[in-house]
C-alpha cells in the first residue's frame, strides 16, 4: 500500500479507516468533497467514472452517484447515500448503500461512513471512516478492493484539485448570514469596491479588472455562491446572494460600492436596492435586459429546463442551453466553443447558471422593466460597449430613465467581452467616473 495512505482496522468496532494527508486547506478539500461537480472528476478507483445524479449537501439531502469503469468491463454500481451530518469544513456523515439502476436499496448493503477535515502542519488530515454490519461485511469489502479504491480515489483527489487551482492560491473567506463560506480575494487601496460575476464566471474572469482598479479602490474580487472556492447552500434564493454581499460590506467595514456584469450587474443593482446605504456608488457593465424585440426573449421555462438538466447530470447540456437561449449564440458556433478548455470550467458551474436566471427574473421577456422593481438612489453609472447588440444599449438606456442618478457611457470599441478582454480600458473609466 502507498505510504501516502494509511489503514487502520478495528475489529470490534467493525470499523475501516482510510487517512491521507493531502497538499491542500481544508476549504478546499471540503469543497471537493461536497460540489457535484468536483467529485464528479475524481470519486472511484482509477479507470473508473462517477456519474452524479443529486448531491445535496445537508442533513436529510441525498447523493445518487454510478461508478463504470472505463473499458466498460463489469456491472455499472449504484450507489445512494443520505447525509446524517453536515459541519463544513470539518465532518461530514452519511449512510452509504448500494442500488439497483431504478434507485431501490439493496437489502443489507448499509454502511455507516464518516469523512473527517482536520488541518495538518501539510495541509489537511482526510479520514474515512466506514463502520459495517458486521465483522464479515468489513472483511468482504477488503477483498473487493475497498481500500485500494479509496487509495486511488485519494490520488485522483490531490491531483484534480491541484491541476484545477494551478496550485493553491489562498483566498480569504467570511461567512454569509445562512452559513454559506464565501471566498474572495482583497487587494489595493482606496474606498471598497465589491466585484460582482456574471453567470458562468467566477473571480479569475475579474482579475485583471481588480488588478487595474486596485490603485485606486479596496477591491474585493469574490467567488459567487455555488462557484470557484465559496460553498453553497439549499434553496437557492436571489435574497441569498444579496446577503453574500452584504457579508462582504460588512468585512469592508459597512460601506462599499459594487461593481457587475452581465447578470452580476443585475445582482448588484437587487443588493443596492435592499442594502440601502451600506452601498454607496454602482458601476454596471451591461445588464442583459431583454425589454423589446431587439432579439427573442429567454423562454418563460428556462431555469426550470435548466433545473431539469442538472439534475439529470447533463451539465454540457446545460451551459449549451445557457448559450444558445439566455446569449442567443447561434448553434454553429457552440461546437467550435466546446473545443476550448473554458467549457470545461463553464461545465463546474453549469448548477448556478439557474441562480442567474432567478435573478434575471422576467426582465428578459421582451417588455419594459417594471417602473418600482428597485429604489436605487445613489450615483449609477451604466456601461455599453459601442460594438454590443442593440439590446445592450436598449436596456441601460431603459433603466437610466428609472433611476434617478443614474447616467449611461460607452466603451469605444468594445463589446460585452470588455471585463475579460480590455479590463483596462473599462477601469480607466470607473476610475475617471469615480473621481468626479
Amino acid at each position: 500500500m502507498r505510504r501516502k495512505t494509511k489503514i487502520h482496522r478495528d475489529h470490534e468496532r467493525r470499523e475501516l479507516t482510510v487517512e491521507r494527508t493531502v497538499a491542500m486547506p481544508p476549504t478546499v478539500a471540503w469543497e471537493g468533497w461536497t460540489k457535484p461537480e468536483h467529485i464528479a472528476r475524481w470519486w472511484g478507483p482509477k479507470l473508473w467514472t462517477a456519474t452524479v445524479y443529486e448531491m445535496d449537501v445537508k442533513p436529510g439531502g441525498v447523493w445518487r452517484y454510478s461508478l463504470k469503469s472505463d473499458d466498460n468491463s463489469g456491472e455499472e454500481a449504484f450507489c445512494k447515500a443520505v447525509y446524517q451530518e453536515v459541519s463544513a469544513p470539518t465532518r461530514l456523515v452519511y449512510m452509504d448503500t448500494f442500488a439497483d439502476k431504478d434507485w431501490n436499496i439493496v437489502e443489507n448493503s448499509e454502511m455507516s461512513t464518516t469523512v473527517l477535515f482536520e488541518e495538518a502542519a501539510k495541509g489537511t488530515k482526510l479520514s474515512i471512516v466506514t463502520r459495517f454490519a458486521s465483522i464479515e461485511d468489513l472483511e468482504n469489502a477488503e477483498a473487493m478492493g475497498m481500500i485500494e479504491g479509496f487509495t486511488d480515489a485519494f490520488d485522483r483527489l490531490e491531483f484534480y484539485l491541484e491541476s484545477l487551482m494551478g496550485g493553491y492560491s489562498k483566498m480569504e473567506t467570511v461567512i454569509s448570514k445562512d452559513g454559506t463560506m464565501i471566498a474572495y480575494k482583497k487587494q489595493g487601496n482606496g474606498p471598497s469596491l465589491i466585484l460582482v460575476a456574471s453567470a458562468a464566471a467566477d473571480h479569475h474572469d475579474a482579475a485583471q479588472l481588480a488588478e487595474q482598479l486596485a490603485d485606486h479602490f479596496t477591491v474585493y474580487n469574490y467567488d459567487r455562491r455555488g462557484r470557484g472556492q465559496s460553498s453553497d447552500t439549499a434553496p437557492y434564493s436571489v435574497k441569498r446572494e444579496v446577503e453574500d454581499i452584504e457579508a462582504l460590506i460588512q468585512t469592508a467595514g459597512g460601506k462599499a460600492c459594487l461593481f457587475g456584469s452581465s447578470s452580476g450587474a443585475v445582482l448588484a443593482l437587487e443588493a443596492a436596492s435592499h442594502l440601502g446605504e451600506q452601498v454607496t456608488r454602482l458601476y454596471l457593465y451591461e445588464p442583459p435586459f431583454i425589454i423589446n424585440d431587439s432579439r427573442k426573449p429567454v423562454p418563460a421555462e428556462y431555469v426550470e429546463h435548466l433545473h431539469g438538466l442538472i439534475e439529470a447530470g447533463r451539465r454540457s447540456d446545460a451551459v449549451e442551453y445557457y448559450m444558445s437561449e439566455a446569449l442567443g449564440i447561434p448553434e454553429e458556433y457552440i461546437g467550435y466553443m466546446k473545443a476550448d478548455t473554458s467549457w470545461r470550467s463553464m461545465e463546474a458551474m453549469a448548477h448556478t447558471l439557474a441562480y442567474d436566471g432567478m435573478i434575471m427574473g422576467n426582465t428578459q421577456s421582451g417588455k419594459p422593466l417594471p417602473a418600482n422593481r428597485w429604489n436605487v438612489n445613489i450615483p449609477t453609472l451604466i456601461i455599453t460597449g459601442e460594438n454590443s447588440e442593440p439590446l445592450f444599449h436598449d436596456a441601460a438606456n431603459e433603466l437610466a430613465r428609472l433611476l434617478p442618478v443614474a447616467e449611461t457611457f460607452t466603451l469605444i470599441g468594445q463589446d460585452h467581452s470588455a471585463v475579460v478582454m480590455s479590463p483596462n480600458v473599462l477601469a480607466d473609466t470607473i476610475i475617471a467616473k469615480a473621481l468626479v
